[in-house]
């Protein structure tokens, strides 16, 4: 007879103990081991009855395109990489109330064209999944509604079914007979993952899986479930804010960190096709710490407003505040703009934003950094046709990017008539796309370009 087993794991890194610790030795957390028992000896799989895989030659396996389905919403097929890959596992996080489940429902509206789609749901009944979708104006006979938390149920629906589509919503609340620990913890969410990964790859049904968030913004439950799935996307977003980004983490069929920029409206999410006039559209003119810089998130180039406050500080210690930019990059280029180009900082309170909620990770951003707060410091506005690009160093050079042409030609079709650009990047610019390019190699050049 098997015995059962019991220890304790940590619910943010999945650090197993034999007793139980108030604080795990491996990612430091207080209060997050939970005992959870298992039984020593292995149980019957419930997908057992899956054909096993048989060896091949990799010269025998013909390569080609993999096959990829179109959600009827351009954002979120962006994001995937063109479409939905037959027999992938996508795994979509973010906070409560975000939109998740409103996205994967239009999304399986969408995928309904092609046959008959699962949504399967842990946490609401069918009928408040009904009201959604009459808020939606989504009635197809060919969404198929399943409240079920039993991981054998949901498998074995599934193969009855053999839908186009399923949605999980969330993997948290999924259990299966095979582990005894309470649905949502460590264990079972990462079994229930990695059955549902096997079940997806052997039957070719694309899986959705919803996935809840820690207050730190991490989907919950260890790092190996985003290592199980296929792509991770993250829905964020501010509740004060109508606008939602859908951003790729990892995708196995495409590209990393391409976003998708969506609405929150009364019928559901509405695409935002051209989400650089959105970012820029209440943006004030001629007032000073405003600028805005060309960036890039994964192949599409966004126009975004930065806007800084630089004030005497009434404190002995100067603030630094940062939103939507790294807060050591930021304190890296106040460094340089106090030795490079003689600027006072040293007792200013200094506050930088991007507008619009979104979260720019690039180097290119450095040059509209220091422009934004140089702006601000010496109370100039900058051009509001005027916009910049480029990567800070050390030294205050300013040294060359990626793609600069893709981000010209964005800014023209917005109507801005000056770029500011490091000089390698402007003597290489084969089109202007009838701008005026204006390159610089140092910090000194770049303030001279734009506070005059």
């Amino acid at each position: 007879m098997s015995k059962i087993k019991t220890f304790y794991q940590c619910q943010t890194c999945g650090y197993t103990s034999p007793k139980w610790l108030g604080k795990c030795p491996d990612c430091g957390t207080w209060n997050s081991l939970v005992e959870e028992r298992k039984e020593t000896s292995p149980s019957r799989s419930s997908l057992g009855h899956f054909r096993k895989s048989e060896p091949q030659f990799l010269s025998s396996i013909k390569a080609g395109y993999e096959q990829r389905t179109s959600t009827g919403i351009k954002e979120l097929d962006r994001v995937l990489g063109g479409g939905v890959v037959t027999g992938s596992v996508v795994l979509v996080g973010g906070d409560p109330g975000i939109g998740k489940s409103t996205l994967l429902l239009q999304a399986l509206s969408g995928l309904s064209r092609y046959g008959q789609v699962l949504y399967v749901s842990g946490e609401e009944s069918p009928e408040q999944i009904k009201i959604r979708a009459e808020r939606l104006s989504i009635n197809s006979n060919d969404i198929i509604l399943l409240s079920e938390t039993s991981l054998r149920g949901i498998v074995d629906t599934a193969l009855k079914l053999a839908p186009r589509a399923i949605v999980v919503d969330s993997i948290q609340t999924v259990y299966t007979e095979d582990i005894l620990s309470a649905p949502g913890s460590v264990s079972q969410v990462r079994e229930c993952a990695a059955k549902l990964m096997i079940f997806a790859k052997k039957s070719d049904i694309p899986v959705f899986l919803v996935g809840h968030v820690t207050k730190e913004g991490a989907i919950a439950g260890p790092r190996v479930l985003e290592h199980i799935v296929d792509t991770v996307l993250y829905f964020e977003g501010d509740r004060g804010h109508s606008y939602r980004i859908l951003r790729t983490v990892k995708n196995r069929f495409g590209s990393t960190n391409e976003i998708g920029v969506f609405e929150m409206s009364d019928a559901g999410l509405r695409e935002i096709e051209n989400p650089s006039e959105l970012f820029l559209l209440e943006r004030p003119l001629n007032v000073s710490g405003s600028t805005v810089v060309a960036a890039l998130e994964g192949t599409r180039p966004l126009m975004v407003e930065l806007q800084s406050l630089v004030s005497q500080t009434n404190f002995g210690m100067p603030r630094r505040t940062t939103i939507g930019v790294d807060f050591n990059r930021v304190n890296l280029l106040v460094a340089v703009l106090e030795k490079r180009a003689g600027l006072n900082l040293g007792g200013m309170d200094i506050f930088v934003n991007v507008v619009g909620g979104l979260r720019i990770i690039e180097p290119a951003v450095d040059l509209g950094i220091i422009s934004t707060i140089a702006s601000s410091f010496k109370d100039i506005p900058i051009d509001p046709k005027t916009f910049v690009f480029g990567e800070v160093g050390l030294s205050g050079e300013i040294r060359a990017i990626a793609q600069a042409e893709v981000r010209i030609k964005e800014a023209s079709k917005i109507g801005f008539k000056k770029a500011v650009m490091p000089l390698g990047n402007a003597e290489k610019m084969k089109n202007n796309f009838g701008l005026e390019i204006i390159g610089v190699k140092n910090v000194e050049g770049t303030l001279e370009a734009v506070l005059t």
